[in-house]
């Protein structure tokens, strides 16, 4: 994917302290030297191409609501297939492929527990693959962000 320097600058610069306005794309055009309008064309182009899966806040989890890591064993060929279906649900903020018998993982996040488990449920009975749900038992923090190196 070849990008500009303004989304190269969109990415990486705005990965931590995203402004807490009530117009942010106004203040990060504002700091790249374009319109608020193009920011928000931007982000919607790159979410299309799916460089990015999403921009929002991350919270403490279990803080609001309740939240999992899960896992799946999906065949290779039916993996994309199978991230698109998980990736669907409003409940799910990301997934990613590791190269494990469990290669499907993501997390998701719900008002409460009950809430948690129906959408557990309907992803395994809609995929046809067990889900292996890991919920917090300890908190460690990682940051999310890094640096991105261009070629």
């Amino acid at each position: 994917m070849n990008l500009t320097l303004i989304e190269k600058r969109l990415l990486n610069e705005f990965q931590h302290n995203f402004p807490l306005t009530a117009r942010p794309y106004a203040e990060i055009a504002s700091r790249l030297d374009v319109s608020e309008e193009f920011i928000i064309e931007t982000l919607d182009k790159l979410h299309k191409q799916k460089a990015i899966s999403r921009v929002g806040a991350v919270f403490t989890p279990n803080r609001i609501g309740v939240s999992t890591l899960a896992a799946m064993s999906v065949p290779e060929d039916e993996l994309e297939k199978v991230a698109d279906m998980v990736s669907g649900y409003v409940e799910v903020n990301h997934n990613y492929e590791r190269e494990h018998d469990f290669n499907l993982w993501f997390v998701l996040t719900a008002t409460d527990d009950q809430h948690l488990q129906t959408v557990l449920q309907d992803i395994e009975a809609g995929t046809g693959y067990k889900v292996m749900s890991l919920p917090l038992l300890e908190d460690y923090h990682i940051d999310l962000g890094f640096n991105l190196q261009w070629t």
